[in-house]
C-alpha cells in the first residue's frame, strides 16, 4: 500500500497539507467531519497524525458546535498503523574521524577488605657474616691477656697449688689462669647477652655495665701488670694484690646473678 499522490508528491505530507484534501473528503449523510479512522486509511498515517488533523477540521469557525462529537465516546478500533516511509538517506560527505585506540588500562590490584590484615614483606635474605676474621685477631689477644693475667697473678701470691692433697699428692696447678679464665670469659659472655637483645630490661640492663666493668678491669689488670713489669718490682703492692685477689670472688657473683636474671626470662 502506498500513500496518495498530494501535490505532486507520494512522500509524506505535512498536516497543513492534508487539511484541503480532508475537507474535501465524501461524507456519509448526517456527518460534519470524517472519523480519525477514515482520514488514517485515506492518508495512510498514523493515529496521533490522523487525531491532530481532526482536531484542525474542528476548530475551524464553519464548524457548528452541536456537530462536534463528544470527546468521551471511543472510536472505533483503529485500523493497523502504517509506518510512514522515511526518505531516502543521503550519504554524509564528511569523511568518519579517526578512531584512536586508547591506551590499554593498567592492572588495578583489587582493595582488600579493611578488616584483613596486610601480610607483612618478607625481609630480604641476609648474609651471615664472617667469622674466621675474628678468631684471627683474637688468637694474638688471647695470648697476651693471658700472659698478662698469669704474670699479675704471680705478682699478687697467686701461684703453683696442690689442690687435692693426700688424695692427688703429685696433681698441682697454677692459680693464676683463674685470673684470665674467670674475667675475660665473663665479660665475653655479658656482652653476648647485652648485644642480642633476647633478656628482659633488667638482665639486658645488668650484661651491659657489668661487661663494660669486666672489660674495664682487664684493662687495667694488663696496665698494672706491664708498669710492674717494666719497674722490675717482684712483689705488687698491697691495694693491688687486694683488688686482684678479690677479682674470682667478684666473677663467681656477676655470673650467677646474670645466669638468674636470663633465667628468668625464660
Amino acid at each position: 500500500m502506498t500513500a496518495p499522490t498530494i501535490n505532486g508528491t507520494k512522500y509524506p505530507q505535512p498536516i497543513e497539507s492534508l487539511l484541503p484534501a480532508a475537507r474535501a473528503l465524501d461524507l456519509p449523510d448526517g456527518a460534519v467531519f470524517p472519523s480519525r479512522n477514515r482520514l488514517m486509511r485515506e492518508f495512510h498515517i498514523g493515529s496521533p497524525k490522523a487525531a491532530e488533523l481532526l482536531a484542525l477540521l474542528k476548530a475551524e469557525p464553519t464548524a457548528p458546535l452541536a456537530d462536534i462529537p463528544d470527546p468521551t465516546t471511543p472510536d472505533p478500533d483503529p485500523a493497523p498503523v502504517v509506518p510512514e516511509p522515511a526518505p531516502p538517506a543521503l550519504p554524509d560527505p564528511t569523511p568518519a574521524p579517526e578512531i584512536t585506540p586508547a591506551d590499554p588500562v593498567a592492572e588495578v590490584t583489587p582493595p582488600g577488605r579493611p578488616d584483613t590484615p596486610t601480610p607483612p614483606a618478607e625481609p630480604a635474605p641476609v648474609r651471615s657474616a664472617v667469622v674466621w676474621p675474628v678468631v684471627l685477631l683474637a688468637l694474638p689477644a688471647f695470648v697476651a691477656i693471658w700472659s698478662g693475667w698469669v704474670g699479675l697473678g704471680g705478682l699478687t701470691g697467686f701461684g703453683v697449688v696442690h689442690p687435692l692433697p693426700g688424695i692427688a699428692d703429685g696433681f698441682s696447678i697454677n692459680s693464676a689462669i683463674t685470673l684470665p679464665i674467670g674475667v675475660e670469659t665473663y665479660g665475653a659472655y655479658a656482652l653476648y647477652v647485652w648485644l642480642s637483645g633476647r633478656v628482659p630490661a633488667p638482665a639486658l640492663r645488668f650484661a651491659k655495665w657489668s661487661a663494660l666493668g669486666s672489660l674495664l678491669v682487664g684493662a687495667l689488670g694488663q696496665v698494672a701488670y706491664h708498669l710492674l713489669e717494666a719497674a722490675g718490682v717482684t712483689s705488687a703492692p698491697w691495694w693491688i694484690t687486694t683488688a686482684v685477689a678479690c677479682l674470682p670472688v667478684a666473677v663467681l657473683g656477676m655470673g650467677a646473678a646474670l645466669a638468674h636474671l636470663v633465667r628468668e626470662a625464660h
